[in-house]
């Protein structure tokens, strides 16, 4: 696996060596895994230690559901969701925090109340001025494949070659992000799991990883408690599976993702992903 470092607004890390673990915390009331459950402040900062505490190097905060069908949450609402759990949690949180957001001005304000990395699902694509945020800021951003939007994504997604498109894509927005000024040194890409795929493109996309080390730049994989690990274990209209199963086919995925060889893992469960990445790590380099 290649090794990358980034150093940034005093934090650094080290990627290749460790399977670097990014906590989700949705501060949603409908996000679709854990919706409405660290809404409230004082949920969301206890959550964010209790997976520092578990071993989470990156805590990733989001304030729009981005789930199959969603509808877009205007920026007020995004800012007043993130921006105080961000400025709480940059009092005391030793690890770096990463603002889920597609719109510029929730992406400028949440660098200024203390966040450090910006992951943007639309690859900077939804908001031309998020470049700029980035250039200037000279942070981290997350670069990820999605097809249409959250409300389109799962209508009927094509691909003539789901690893080709995919690689193509994110190699055309990494390119225009430098050309814009921003630093390549500082680009994750992430080919987007479950946004704009079916099931069988997403297991084709895990089997598939490596293909991406061309790109040059640290892979983030999303898989995380995701439908096509819902609906593989048997998830209908008319049922739902156990969280226990879900959780154990999320660390399924995410095993494959770091054989595949993705530096960071984003995850929900982040005590139940530090073991599996403490034994899949020693058994990379063995």
């Amino acid at each position: 696996m290649s090794e990358f470092s980034l150093s940034f607004k005093g934090h650094h890390l080290k990627l290749g060596v460790n399977t670097c673990v990014m906590g989700i915390l949705n501060v949603t009331p409908d996000s679709f895994s854990d919706g409405g459950r660290f809404f409230k402040l004082g949920h969301a900062v206890d959550q964010a230690h209790a997976m520092v505490a578990q071993g989470a190097d990156i805590i990733d905060i989001g304030g729009e559901s981005t789930r199959p069908f969603s509808d877009p949450v205007p920026p007020e609402e995004e800012l007043r969701r993130v921006v105080p759990v961000i400025r709480e949690l940059a009092k005391t949180l030793p690890v770096p925090i990463s603002v889920d957001t597609c719109k510029a001005v929730v992406a400028e304000q949440a660098l200024a109340a203390g966040a450090s990395i910006v992951n943007d699902v639309s690859a900077m694509g939804m908001d031309p001025d998020m470049v700029r945020v980035v250039r200037d800021h000279k942070i981290p951003v997350v670069l990820m494949h999605m097809l249409g939007n959250p409300k389109t994504m799962q209508s009927n997604p094509h691909y003539d070659d789901v690893v080709a498109d995919i690689l193509s894509y994110l190699d055309s927005v990494i390119r225009k992000a430098e050309e814009a000024g921003v630093d390549r040194s500082l680009i994750i890409a992430d080919p987007g799991i479950g946004f704009g795929k079916t099931i069988e493109h997403n297991f084709r996309l895990l089997n598939h990883l490596p293909a991406f080390d061309v790109l040059n730049v640290p892979l983030l994989v999303g898989s995380s408690r995701k439908a096509f690990i819902r609906k593989t274990l048997g998830e209908t209209e008319a049922g739902t599976v156990s969280r226990e199963d879900i959780e154990t086919g999320t660390q399924a995925t995410v095993s494959a993702a770091i054989l595949g060889g993705a530096h960071i893992v984003r995850v929900h469960d982040v005590a139940a992903t530090s073991a599996t990445v403490k034994i899949l790590d020693a058994m990379r380099r063995a």
